[in-house]
């Protein structure tokens, strides 16, 4: 029984990272119609940017994720004016090709800026852990669950209380009423995939603090963001926390009483399963 509690722990833990890994590809798919394949690539790339602000600058990692946000942002706001704003009204499969060649782009020029080395970002305290009863919390992992959570929960409320929330909900739903009031399209298209890739630098240095990196993570990461998003629902952030803790505990149980190399599979077997019983996500509007 105890092992059990560890190990619902551990999946809790890990399904609040990956709600926030899926958070930015889940708001620029329902807003900008574009399935970013590309989405991992910049989570890679938020790890190294919070790898370099601790290794060279000394800035805890979790101190360091508003620095590394800001820069995924320009980053974000610079690639959608510059080159996915040409693309955003065409067909998806134009999309896809473009967001995977810039996946492949991505992934290579940080394997020739940072080698194909396996990095990983190692406070003091990253060996610590907590007891509660017979359960162990490593203090990294429960400090990305905590900062995991508080983006999301921050994402939501953004959304649904700002002037700038509204402004992207109602052109997710309605781009010609949207424009009737005042909002423009190409500058506010820029500024919500901009949010989307600095959530995925932000989740970047989270990941980074509990795992290895290095530039070919990118493309596994996409998948399972991918998967989390469809399960919760594209229309509710809240529907991706529970999605990424639903397959965060999945994970955790297969890989106890099955085998760790079927946990992606358990993971994209949900998948299907959601596609066919409810494909909205579990949080998701039904028509």
């Amino acid at each position: 029984m105890d092992l059990l509690a560890q190990i619902l722990v551990n999946g809790t833990l890990l399904g609040g990272l990956y709600a926030v890994m899926a958070l930015g590809l889940a708001l620029v798919w329902g807003v900008l119609n574009i399935v970013n394949l590309a989405h991992g690539a910049f989570i890679m790339l938020g790890a190294y940017v919070s790898w370099h602000l601790y290794t060279y600058l000394h800035i805890d990692p979790f101190l360091g994720l508003p620095i590394t946000a800001v820069v995924m942002f320009a980053l974000g706001y610079a690639l959608q004016r510059g080159l996915l704003n040409l693309i955003v009204r065409a067909p998806m499969f134009n999309t896809l090709l473009i967001t995977f060649g810039l996946e492949v782009v991505l992934t290579y020029l940080a394997q020739l800026a940072f080698s194909a080395d396996f990095r990983t970002i190692n406070p003091p305290y990253a060996g610590n852990s907590l007891q509660w009863g017979p359960v162990v919390l490593p203090v990294a992992r429960l400090g990305a669950f905590c900062m995991a959570i508080v983006l999301t929960l921050g994402m939501w409320l953004f959304l649904l209380h700002t002037r700038l929330g509204r402004a992207i909900r109602a052109t997710a739903q309605n781009l010609v009423a949207a424009r009737l009031y005042g909002v423009e399209p190409r500058h506010l298209y820029a500024v919500t995939f901009a949010i989307g890739i600095a959530l995925a630098g932000a989740a970047g240095g989270l990941y980074g603090t509990v795992s290895q990196i290095n530039p070919y993570i990118g493309a596994s990461l996409t998948a399972k963001s991918f998967a989390i998003a469809i399960i919760g629902g594209l229309d509710n952030p809240l529907g991706v926390i529970v999605g990424g803790l639903f397959l965060g505990i999945v994970e955790s149980l297969t890989t106890l009483y099955i085998g760790p190399t079927f946990a992606d599979v358990a993971s994209f077997g949900i998948l299907v399963l959601v596609l066919i019983v409810r494909p909205t996500g579990l949080l998701g509007k039904t028509a």
